[in-house]
């Protein structure tokens, strides 16, 4: 079981899901990681739910994910003045699922500002205080956590997780194990995976301790603290897989189609 080939996002929100695997782990930004599992080069990997939304040949682990049922904190457009003033959004590339979160948002609340890659270092508010008040800027996970933390006083901040809820009424699901097709044996390696889950969130404030003292980034290391670990991980992040997070999935894929993210096709969801 130990030579399965395993990939999880890099980020804060994925620790009580894959702390203490028993194996190596390749850690990665979620667009490397869709493309590494699509490609085969990966067995399983925790990744974007929207990778399963535009390539449904994987089994999904049942009743285990990161979502969010309301403001996720780390999934945001930080901007100044009113979101509606917004001209221009640089995108982060590492999470389509957020990008193509981000687009059916707007889309459906009927804002219009053009979306453009990042360029340059996407901590940097150097470029953003000193333009003009129609840009933002994207920010998903850690980096976003950070910019917050240590810029929060600067700007507003445009919550995904929030206006998702407030759209649909539904909780947003960020992340999903994925396990290819070929795999052998995956009801064993998702009950493994649920069996991690729990054992993590049962030792929750251990987990939060460990995790703080690991954290190399220093700056982020000096802002966080278990203070703040415990009220992400407890209020703004949820890591179950249930009916209505399957609604939200399910209603997620119609907007992508909807708003031609996706190609209008029946889903077929496969839990194991």
């Amino acid at each position: 079981m130990n030579a399965v080939r395993i990939g999880c996002v890099k980020y804060l929100n994925a620790r009580p899901l894959v702390h203490g695997w028993k194996g190596d782990v390749c850690f990665d930004h979620p667009a490397v990681l869709c493309r590494r599992l699509a490609s085969g080069q990966l067995d399983v990997a925790l990744v974007s739910s929207f990778e399963l939304l535009r390539n449904p040949i994987y089994r999904i682990v049942d009743r285990v994910s990161i979502c969010s049922h309301g403001p996720v904190y780390s999934v945001i457009v930080a901007h100044r003045g009113d979101i509606s003033d917004v001209a221009e959004i640089e995108l982060d590339p590492a999470s389509e699922t957020s990008v193509s979160l981000l687009r059916c948002l707007l889309a459906e609340t009927g804002l219009h500002p053009r979306l453009v890659p990042s360029n340059g270092d996407i901590l940097s508010v150097g470029r953003l205080e000193s333009e003009h008040v129609n840009k933002a800027r994207l920010l998903i996970g850690d980096q976003a956590i950070r910019f917050r933390l240590i810029h929060g006083s600067r700007f507003h901040f445009w919550d995904l997780g929030e206006q998702w809820k407030k759209l649909t009424g539904l909780p947003f699901v960020y992340a999903l194990w994925l396990v290819r097709p070929e795999v052998a044996d995956p009801g064993l390696i998702a009950s493994r995976l649920r069996d991690l889950r729990d054992k993590n969130l049962a030792a929750l404030d251990e987990l939060i301790r460990e995790t703080a003292a690991c954290i190399a980034d220093r700056a982020l290391k000096r802002t966080l603290e278990n203070a703040f670990l415990s009220h992400y991980y407890r209020k703004h992040l949820q890591f179950g897989l249930g009916e209505m997070e399957k609604q939200g999935l399910r209603t997620f894929a119609r907007l992508c189609a909807k708003h031609a993210l996706l190609p209008p096709r029946p889903l077929a969801f496969r839990f194991v």
